[in-house]
């Protein structure tokens, strides 16, 4: 499993993947002062959700490529003949994704902040929300990936899945910008219930697919 998220990770990075989940990121986070006007004071007060929309924006980037290459290429049907738990194999592929997502995207934050006149305090209440809250979102795309896998527009179909499902996670995750600790717990408890509860959705869609 280890090498198995190893090679995610790279194939994360690789190709320009990360550079393309910043750039997209940032658009995201820059068109908002665009739509609501140089309002410093304003653009403070939203800025969080603006960079929690925009996580969950570019996080629908790379779900294509997380589990159908593998169905394709028969990687998936070697490691259930080697006799690996599709289970784990959908674990290991989560973390893979948030080792090749999230750190991109915390990055990504400082520059946003930035840009939306956030200050230090709130950004380091909004870098700890990603940091509880992208393992969720990160969950929730493989899951999504593997459910949409080999359909026909497949990108748009895991954006209706993807996106109502995540909303939990934009509210908590934008709440816990001023609502303290307590917001901070439930956005902890939606993530981890998308952690654990994923990656069997996940190998349920993957069996059914190698059948």
């Amino acid at each position: 499993m280890i090498a198995l998220i190893w090679r995610d990770v790279r194939r994360g990075y690789g190709g320009g993947g990360a550079t393309l989940t910043v750039a997209f990121f940032l658009l995201v986070a820059i068109l908002f002062p665009f739509a609501i006007g140089p309002d410093a004071a304003l653009l403070a007060r939203v800025g969080g959700g603006v960079i929690w929309a925009a996580a969950l924006l570019a996080a629908l980037l790379p779900i294509e490529r997380l589990i159908g290459p593998d169905l394709d290429a028969g990687v998936i049907d070697q490691l259930a003949v080697r006799g690996y738990p599709l289970t784990g194999v959908a674990a290991a592929k989560v973390v893979a994704h948030w080792l090749a997502f999230a750190p991109p995207v915390m990055a990504a934050a400082v520059v946003a902040a930035g840009l939306l006149t956030i200050d230090a305090t709130t950004l380091a209440r909004i870098e700890l929300g990603l940091l509880l809250g992208t393992p969720g979102l990160a969950a929730l795309a493989v899951a999504t990936g593997a459910l949409t896998t080999g359909l026909r527009g497949a990108g748009a179909i895991a954006g209706l899945v993807m996106l109502p499902l995540a909303i939990p996670l934009l509210i908590f995750g934008a709440g816990a910008v001023d609502g303290g600790a307590g917001g901070l717990k439930l956005l902890a408890a939606v993530s981890l219930l998308l952690v654990v509860g994923a990656p069997i959705v996940a190998a349920g869609a993957m069996r059914v697919a190698i059948e």
